[in-house]
């Protein structure tokens, strides 16, 4: 992790794996369901009503994302 200027720039590893994580507030949840979009495996969220609380139809705007994915 380093700062530039206004900015803090963190490179972390090339490639997420999915796997069994928990939401425990709105924006960690969003956070939670991007990361689990982009990452190789399936991505399981726990308590995601707390994303539906923040994010009015998150399922509908993912819906046309290039990974397939499901509301369970």
């Amino acid at each position: 992790m380093t700062t530039e200027g206004h900015h803090v720039v963190i490179r972390g590893v090339e490639r997420l794996a999915g796997g069994s994580v928990r939401a425990t507030d709105v924006r960690a949840g969003a956070a939670l369901v991007l990361a689990g979009l982009v990452a190789d495996g399936t991505t399981e969220v726990a308590n995601a009503e707390h994303v539906d609380r923040g994010y009015q139809d998150l399922a509908g705007t993912l819906r046309h994302s290039v990974r397939t994915w499901e509301r369970v």
